[in-house]
């Protein structure tokens, strides 16, 4: 039984990081103000932004295992050294505001479960700090193993409670059948459009996503012969997001109205659940505010843990001198011997482990709580049709993945779709999530 458990482990454990890496404070905000506004007939939109975030993985994960190369290699690589020092610029802006959203998720949840100061600012600022060195500490201290047995206990609290709170709340059948099968966006001409659009974007995580590949590199998954493997593991990840988000969905739906952004609507949102499950009600609000800690800290310690990885990578890129562009699969990872086994132990890694740790805590005190979330939002944003423009080439060329795992024309529509969709609407979804 225990070897079953360590092989089943083994197969599902990346997706299990992904999702919980993935599903933040700002994803449990926009679930549940998208189904307090819309109601269950948006449900459908949850699926579709599951399915468009598998689609990206699972791209990702096929270009790895056909080609020997990361993503982030292989766009250096065949689409030119600009490429390279555009996203170093852009994961320095993500991994700041990224982290100073985080951690001041984690602090504000804190606090609304344990205040310890007469100051709300003050608690906040020190459970931030304190979420922050607990992360560093996991990481730096336990390696992946303890990292990845974390990220279970999280995720586990997470979706148990959340999923337990909407089921509680007991949603009329008819209705969540009609807004799964039968899509429709009520006030279509409104606001309706972005939220749903928002929901869309919301569900799975932004440049976290790339960070699959450099876990299943942990765990030794490489070959061809593993993508059927990495199939499994992202569906079965995206459908527990895909669930969580229909359940924040539910959540916000038999709720009261609810006001504010980020932690602060999900803290005025337990208050709403302790009225509408009535004797119950006391109780479920202080389970679902355990769940949205389960949520902001394992989405924190899975950016902390995995977000290096882009920098080693992008580090070792920097020290080749000739990047071999728009070669065939057979010289694709010349360059991979210079790289060590495992890049956790690395100084690149190290570094910007120990910076993303510390630097945004700065912001605490120099950068209103809003603001950086608004910059992030739009930092974020940009994220899914980068991904999709870059798996659209890369994945559609026969000579570098090969005729087998070569993009499928349905993989190429649901990219094209999801670049279209986010390039068109991303704006306005933007501003609906920041100005509620």
């Amino acid at each position: 039984m225990a070897g079953r458990w360590r092989s089943m482990s083994r197969t599902i454990g990346p997706g299990i990081l992904v999702a919980a890496t993935g599903v933040g404070a700002g994803d449990l905000a926009t679930g549940a103000l998208t189904g307090n506004k819309l109601g269950l007939a948006i449900l459908w939109a949850v699926v579709i932004g599951a399915a468009f975030k598998f689609v990206i993985n699972e791209g990702l994960a096929r270009w790895q295992l056909a080609t020997g190369e990361t993503l982030l290699e292989g766009a250096v690589h065949h689409l030119g050294r600009p490429v390279q020092w555009f996203f170093a610029v852009y994961l320095v802006a993500w991994s700041f505001l990224v982290g100073l959203a985080l951690i001041s998720a984690c602090g504000a949840t804190a606090h609304a479960i344990l205040p310890i100061f007469d100051s709300p600012e003050a608690d906040k600022n020190f459970y931030a700090v304190l979420h922050s060195l607990l992360a560093l500490g996991l990481v730096q201290l336990g390696g992946f193993r303890l990292f990845e047995q974390t990220m279970n206990v999280c995720i586990a609290v997470m979706f148990v409670i959340v999923l337990a709170t909407a089921a509680a709340l007991q949603p009329p059948v008819p209705e969540l059948v009609s807004g799964l099968l039968l899509p429709s966006i009520p006030d279509a001409s409104g606001e309706g459009l972005g939220w749903t659009i928002a929901l869309m974007g919301g569900v799975g995580g932004t440049l976290t996503v790339l960070c699959y590949g450099y876990w299943i590199r942990e765990l030794g998954r490489e070959g061809p012969d593993a993508v059927r493997i990495c199939r499994w593991d992202l569906a079965i990840a995206y459908t527990l997001t895909a669930l969580f988000g229909m359940a924040m969905v539910v959540i916000g739906s038999r709720t009261p109205p609810v006001t504010g952004g980020g932690v602060g609507l999900i803290v005025s949102l337990a208050s709403a659940l302790e009225t509408s499950l009535g004797d119950f009600g006391r109780v479920g609000k202080w389970a679902f505010l355990c769940g949205a800690w389960g949520a902001v800290f394992s989405s924190l310690l899975g950016v902390w843990q995995s977000v290096p990885y882009l920098f080693a990578d992008f580090w070792y890129l920097l020290r080749e001198t000739a990047p071999h562009r728009d070669t065939d699969r057979a010289g694709s990872n010349s360059a991979a011997g210079a790289r060590p086994e495992s890049m956790t132990r690395s100084r690149p890694y190290q570094i910007y482990l120990l910076g993303l740790s510390t630097v945004p805590a700065v912001g605490l005190l120099t950068v209103p709580f809003a603001t950086a979330q608004k910059i992030y939002a739009i930092v974020g944003a940009l994220c899914i049709p980068m991904l999709a423009a870059v798996l659209l080439r890369l994945n559609g060329q026969t000579r570098l993945v090969g005729r087998r795992f070569r993009n499928s024309w349905l993989t190429s529509g649901v990219l094209i779709i999801a670049l279209v969709l986010f390039l068109v609407y991303g704006g306005r979804a933007i501003h609906i999530k920041l100005f509620p």
